[in-house]
């Protein structure tokens, strides 16, 4: 297979399924967020049931086809390539402002799950509002930023041990990692108190017991893994799209075809419950294993993004504040893109060496 049908075969393959959006996001959702449950499904049956319809299978069949062919014309004769390398650039004139996203992407939610009474995710009870709260406006003021990050980080993973249902706010693993190795940014109080202390001339900087014995001894140690932050915020988010979409809707499908049926989904497009569910699941796995191996990433996380608009407007008892760390981090991929080990690289050194080949070729 030479190289310029593989990348073709790869776009359709994550862009094929980011087509049928329009038509199943409003459920792509943390289902048990928004409802309390149908009766019970048995999954495997519901599957082969849905796939054994002809009208379900001549409409994925018909939507995926069109989608493929619509990509294929955009690789063959790419009539914005212009305006996708200046957006591209445009986007990486934010990098400096990463930190600080991250910070809102987490401390936000961390401080509403705090006054709300849950912990991490509207499925866990809170014990006690001041840890989330804490953690949350630290993160907010940029104050002990890499600390208080791993704190929540900690707090995170000793409660998934106890209540398996935090994998359902599993982005925050990678949202904490990635202010770890980040740091404060600016602005924060953390980048005004370095600056205070870097000078011999102040007071502070002379009882600083922290900024030279520790922070700037850290933040060397660990400056050659900052290169990472894309790509363990695409895995990380990669994950948690593709266990959502599996096990929220096709292994799940009781209660997500509640949802369909609470919020009358099949009056906005009239297919049939289970295609709406199976669509969904579908989608949110496609995004999930492109964001995971890297492929289109900045497509991805834009389709991830108009997932979670569609949610918002669609379920209007979405919880907004439980997807706010989601909306913050697929925010950032928009503007890193894939990062270090990620078929987006290859991809692109593939382009690169068919224009090139088509440059000598009008040469010559």
């Amino acid at each position: 297979m030479d190289e310029l049908p593989l990348s073709r075969l790869v776009a359709a393959f994550v862009l094929t399924l980011c087509g049928l959006v329009a038509t199943t996001s409003p459920v792509a959702a943390h289902v048990k967020y928004v409802s309390d449950g149908g009766d019970p499904v048995d999954a495997i049956r519901f599957l082969s049931e849905t796939a054994s319809n002809p009208t379900n299978v001549a409409v994925l069949g018909v939507g995926t086809l069109v989608v493929i062919v619509g990509i294929g014309l955009y690789l063959r004769y790419r009539p914005i390539a212009s305006d996708i390398a200046l957006l591209r650039a445009t986007l990486s004139e934010y990098e400096d402002l990463l930190p600080w996203l991250l910070r809102l992407s987490i401390g936000l939610p961390l401080v509403g799950a705090g006054f709300a009474g849950y912990y991490f995710s509207p499925l866990v009870p809170a014990p006690t509002r001041l840890f989330e709260v804490a953690v949350g406006f630290l993160l907010l003021f940029g104050l002990a930023t890499r600390f208080t990050a791993g704190v929540g980080l900690a707090g995170y993973l000793v409660g998934l041990a106890f209540r398996p249902e935090l994998l359902l706010a599993a982005e925050y693993v990678p949202g904490f990692i990635a202010i770890i190795l980040l740091g404060g940014g600016r602005p924060s109080a953390d980048h005004v108190l370095a600056r205070i202390a870097a000078s011999d001339g102040t007071l502070y900087g002379r009882f600083d017991p922290i900024y030279r014995q520790v922070s700037v001894p850290f933040a060397t140690r660990i400056e050659s893994y900052t290169q990472f932050v894309p790509t363990i915020l695409r895995v990380g988010l990669g994950f948690t799209f593709f266990y959502l979409g599996f096990t929220q809707k096709l292994m799940n499908p009781g209660d997500a075809l509640a949802v369909v049926a609470q919020y009358d989904l099949t009056a906005v497009v009239p297919v049939s419950p289970e295609l709406w569910v199976v669509g969904a699941g579908l989608v949110e796995m496609a995004v999930g294993a492109a964001l995971f191996v890297g492929v289109f990433t900045r497509a991805s996380a834009g389709v991830a993004f108009i997932m979670f608009t569609l949610t918002l407007f669609g379920l209007p008892n979405d919880p907004v504040l439980a997807h706010i760390s989601l909306f913050g981090l697929v925010s950032v991929l928009l503007v890193t893109g894939a990062g270090p080990f990620a078929l987006d690289t290859r991809l692109q050194t593939m382009e690169m060496k068919r224009q090139q080949r088509a440059a000598e070729e009008t040469s010559t």
